[in-house]
């Protein structure tokens, strides 16, 4: 690829990635209610799944996926699950800053894990990624695949850099809403009807 082709690359990429959707709402809805440690980490650990799809994608396996509805199928629920789980987790710990996590369970570790299971577990990811790459491969540059991956990190390292900047402004407002008695409980049911509502829309999503 060329520079400018890059430069339309990336400006397409933080494009899509500042504009509001799930992801954005997510990462602002934790830092609002867990705080800005839970809120970067679990950003990371969404940026992360990128690889995950970049590898999908450059293997043929998204397409696999998109043109099995039982695979599509399985996945989008299992995804619409995960989240609805998350949703029961935040209202049932009213205090937004008390960890549903195991002790044993390193808190940075659970938000990086959960962060790329609420990634990887959506198919409409997947197909974003699936459609959106491809259009950047320069064929005369031969070996599609790894101009995919290379793809695939710049789209990632881009998605760190706007993620971790939502999370720590989130965790800010968050801090300053938790000197306020009373809305411990509010902020937590926040997270939750985001959460809630972003599992309920992708198990009605179509392909």
């Amino acid at each position: 690829m060329t520079i400018s082709a890059w430069l339309a690359y990336l400006g397409a990429s933080v494009l899509l990635t500042i504009a509001p959707g799930p992801d954005n709402l997510m990462v602002i809805a934790t830092g609002i209610a867990r705080g800005r440690r839970a809120a970067i980490v679990l950003a990371l650990g969404m940026c992360s799944g990128v690889s995950v799809h970049t590898t999908a994608v450059a293997l043929g396996l998204s397409a696999l996926i998109y043109s099995s509805t039982v695979a599509f199928e399985g996945v989008k629920l299992a995804g619409a699950a995960y989240l609805l789980w998350l949703a029961y987790k935040s209202i049932r710990n009213h205090s937004p800053m008390q960890s549903d996590l195991p002790e044993y369970a390193p808190e940075g570790v659970a938000w990086f894990r959960r962060g790329v299971i609420m990634n990887v577990l959506n198919p409409k990811v997947a197909l974003f990624f699936l459609s959106f790459l491809p259009q950047f491969v320069d064929r005369e540059q031969g070996n599609a695949g790894r101009q995919i991956f290379l793809l695939g990190l710049a789209f990632m390292a881009q998605a760190v850099v706007i993620f971790t900047a939502l999370g720590y402004f989130a965790g800010s407002i968050g801090q300053w809403l938790r000197q306020r008695p009373g809305t411990s409980r509010i902020l937590a049911w926040l997270a939750a009807v985001v959460f809630a509502v972003m599992g309920l829309k992708l198990a009605l999503a179509g392909r």
